[in-house]
């Protein structure tokens, strides 16, 4: 699915991506579109209605006139749709029901809610859509969908509480996630559904926690959380400290995620096995790292420019990326045996989606992120480039949902990619052909054909891991000054060894540097002819003030003042218009030359 600021389509996957049949784009911009979790339904947002359709065949189920809607969703099943709308002030005082829940078979609204904040505005339900939940300050309301008209039916007040996360799977469990505050530690703690009012089954305090993400895996039996500070008071980072912790639902396992680079937390992601999870850190070059459902590491991948990691649908390939300021890389690995399949180069990509069947990775170029060259690119998992679609201000882009078990499972080698669309080789003809040598950075012409300094080089490529300033501005100094280094000085040309004496001397020819002390230092060198210097001249009126006495000073002061008087008289005569202050100074010209007098000067 596709919705750009002039369009909204469905297209078709491999091999033809051509438009569905049956689907007609609206007149009107679309606002957003959504697609139930099973993929069976599919609806979108227009100034004045929401549409909901059946997905395959595109045949329109129902409009809902309600206008304004900015976002839509489906429950689990698709038995109810969520439309959210931005909060308004009503003219009799009451309060705006901006959160909806809409019956997909019949289009009545069954019950309506106050939701100010955009961010996590829709109720979450289990995976059965037995229950559903909501966060409202600082409690959690707990209703049964079956039964709306009931209202709540269980709810449990944490005080604090920022987020709350309901887990996948038949068991589920709230996790609720309590910030820092005043001198408090932060606080996650995990609830069964079942027996809310119960102690929690697992709980862990921290400190340094503005914030935080969580993720269930998808058996929905652990979780990981992502805490952050908005301000890192060790000054090492712009963007404040990350932390992770793991904890199990059952209460038998929790810990810290201990990882070994400094630096900030870039992304993670669970395996769809739920029995390990990956995470990108550290400094640029980040390092990858895949652990175990206990923290034991698994794999290390080493470290690269990465900030984005995701395991495709059946958990056999795995994608890491690096986006946004990075240069679009993406490397794909077989998780089997852990061997690189191949390398995808994808620059100004702001989203990136593997499609449900695992063989393939969308990437896109979105608005507002980037407003030119916005497009889709559709890519198979061994590498080449398959189907390409241009479109002018491109704002959401998605696959549709497929269950895993309804598509063919992969075989013992990564299969071969399908022959591209038309589009591709069209590209490709208008395509100005790259040159086959990367230019590379400039380097002069002394440094050209010799090996690349170990201190200019990422970690990554062999140079030495970064090493943070701890706030200073200023990386200490490798080395000493000495008289030698600065020109002019006595000694120019010869450094010291820290005890004064010289190591080198600098020569005029090409600039080497001889040794001329120390073991193995080769034949001596002789001693360059001395530099004559030419004499400076000196610059009149430079380093005069000094010589004059204070008598002279003054009479100098008073002659520039009546120069000044002049310019400004020769002013007035040319008719230009003379300020307050200009005035007053004319006016003053009798007092400095009487004073002038006094002093034995006079006016030239």
């Amino acid at each position: 699915a596709v919705r750009a600021q002039k369009s909204l389509g469905l297209v078709s996957g491999t091999p033809d991506y051509i438009p569905v049949a049956g689907f007609e784009s609206p007149e009107v911009p679309a606002r957003t579109y959504n697609y139930s979790a099973d993929g069976r339904l599919y609806a979108y947002a227009l100034p004045t209605s929401v549409k909901i359709f059946q997905a395959e065949g595109a045949q329109l189920l129902q409009e809902l006139q309600l206008p304004n809607i900015v976002e839509v969703n489906f429950s689990p099943r698709g038995t109810y749709i969520s439309t959210w709308e931005r909060p308004v002030k009503l003219e009799d005082g009451s309060q705006h029901k901006n959160l909806r829940v809409f019956s997909v078979s019949t289009g009545e609204e069954l019950i309506s809610f106050t939701q100010k904040s955009q961010e996590g505005w829709d109720l979450q339900y289990t995976i059965s859509e037995s229950h559903a939940i909501r966060l409202v300050s600082g409690e959690i309301q707990v209703y049964r969908p079956a039964e709306w008209s009931k209202g709540i039916i269980d709810k449990l007040k944490v005080e604090g509480a920022s987020s709350v996360s309901l887990s996948p799977g038949l068991n589920p469990s709230v996790a609720v996630f309590v910030a820092e505050k005043k001198g408090a530690p932060a606080s996650i703690k995990i609830y069964g559904l079942l027996s809310l009012n119960s102690n929690p089954t697992c709980q862990k305090t921290f400190f340094k926690a503005d914030r935080g993400q969580i993720k269930w895996n998808t058996l929905g039996t652990q979780v990981l959380l992502l805490t952050q500070t908005e301000v890192d008071n060790s000054n090492k980072s712009y963007y404040g400290e990350t932390g992770m912790y793991l904890l199990s639902a059952a209460g038998n396992f929790d810990c810290r995620v201990t990882l070994d680079k400094e630096g900030p937390i870039h992304d993670f992601a669970w395996s769809p096995n739920s029995k390990e999870f990956g995470v990108v850190y550290g400094y640029m070059p980040a390092k990858t790292m895949l652990f175990d459902q206990r923290v034991r590491t698994l794999y290390d991948f080493g470290a690269s420019p990465h900030n984005f990691i995701s395991f495709n649908p059946q958990g056999r390939l795995l994608a890491l990326a690096g986006f946004g300021n990075l240069a679009g890389k993406i490397d794909i690995f077989d998780r089997r045996n852990f061997s690189k399949v191949c390398t995808i180069d994808a620059p100004n990509t702001s989203f990136c989606e593997w499609s449900p069947d695992g063989r393939s990775l969308l990437t896109a170029t979105l608005s507002p992120r980037l407003r030119v060259d916005n497009g889709i690119k559709i890519w198979h998992c061994s590498g080449p480039l398959m189907h390409i679609q241009s479109t002018e201000e491109l704002y959401q882009v998605s696959w549709r949902p497929t269950a895993v078990e309804a598509v063919p499972q992969f075989g013992q080698n990564v299969p071969p990619a399908p022959a591209p669309s038309e589009s591709v080789k069209s590209f490709a003809a208008v395509q100005k052909p790259t040159p086959s040598k990367p230019a590379g950075a400039y380097r002069p012409p002394g440094a050209r054909g010799l090996a690349t300094p170990s201190i200019f080089k990422r970690e990554d490529e062999g140079g030495a891991p970064r090493m943070p300033t701890h706030g200073a501005a200023t990386p200490p100094r490798a080395y000493n000054r000495s008289p030698g280094s600065i020109p002019g000085a006595p000694g120019y040309g010869q450094a010291t060894n820290g005890n004064g004496a010289p190591h080198y001397q600098q020569h005029q020819q090409g600039g080497r540097r001889n040794k001329t002390n120390g073991a193995g230092a080769g034949p001596p060198v002789p001693a360059a002819p001395p530099v004559v210097e030419a004499e400076t001249p000196t610059t009149p009126g430079v380093g005069l003030d000094s010589a004059l006495d204070p008598v002279a000073k003054k009479i100098r002061n008073l002659n520039k003042k009546l120069k000044a008087i002049d310019e400004l008289k020769e002013k007035a005569k040319r008719g230009e218009r003379l300020e307050a202050t200009q005035l007053k100074k004319i006016e003053g010209e009798a007092d400095i030359r009487k004073e002038l007098e006094n002093l034995g000067g006079s006016f030239p």
